[in-house]
C-alpha cells in the first residue's frame, strides 16, 4: 500500500500540482466549491424530509437540490482526488482523513439507497401532505449528521 501511495505522489500530475503557484489553489477552491454545493443543497433537502417547510412542495424542491448535491459531490470527489495525490501517504496515515472518507462513503451509500428505494414516488407522497415513511426520515437524519461530520472532519484534516 505504501508503494502505491508514494507512487501516486511521484506521478507527474501530483508533482505538477504541488509545484504550481496557481493550479493547486484553484483545485483546492474547486474542491471547496463542490463541498459548498453538496452541503448547501443536501442540508435543506434533509431538513425538508425531516418535516421543515411543509408548505413548500417536496418534489420540485428536492429535484433541484438533489441534482445540485450530486454535482457538488462529483466536483468535490474529483478535486479531492487530485489534492489527495499530492500528499497521499500523509493523508492515508491520518485517522481524521480516513474517518472522513468512511463517512463520505456511508453518506453516499445512504443517498443511493434512498434513491433506489423509489425516492421519486416518496416525493410525490410527501407532496400530498402525507407524512413520509419513517425510513425516509431516518435516512434524512443519517444524511444530515453524516455530511456535517464529513465537513467537520475535512476542515480538521486541513488544519493538522
Amino acid at each position: 500500500m505504501e508503494a502505491l501511495l508514494f507512487g501516486l505522489e511521484a506521478t507527474a500530475l501530483a508533482r505538477a500540482l504541488s509545484a504550481s503557484l496557481w493550479v493547486y489553489p484553484l483545485v483546492n477552491a474547486a474542491h471547496l466549491l463542490g463541498v459548498a454545493l453538496l452541503i448547501g443543497a443536501i442540508v435543506p433537502v434533509d431538513l425538508r424530509l425531516l418535516g421543515a417547510w411543509r408548505t413548500v412542495p417536496l418534489a420540485p424542491f428536492c429535484r433541484v437540490l438533489v441534482r445540485s448535491a450530486a454535482v457538488g459531490l462529483a466536483l468535490a470527489a474529483l478535486c479531492g482526488a487530485l489534492l489527495f495525490m499530492t500528499r497521499a501517504s500523509e493523508y492515508a496515515a491520518s485517522g481524521l482523513f480516513v474517518a472522513k472518507m468512511v463517512i463520505v462513503a456511508l453518506a453516499t451509500a445512504n443517498a443511493l439507497a434512498l434513491r433506489l428505494a423509489g425516492f421519486d414516488a416518496l416525493l410525490r407522497a410527501g407532496d400530498a401532505n402525507r407524512p413520509l415513511p419513517r425510513r425516509v426520515r431516518v435516512a434524512a437524519a443519517v444524511s444530515l449528521l453524516a455530511w456535517l461530520a464529513a465537513l467537520t472532519l475535512g476542515r480538521l484534516v486541513g488544519y493538522r
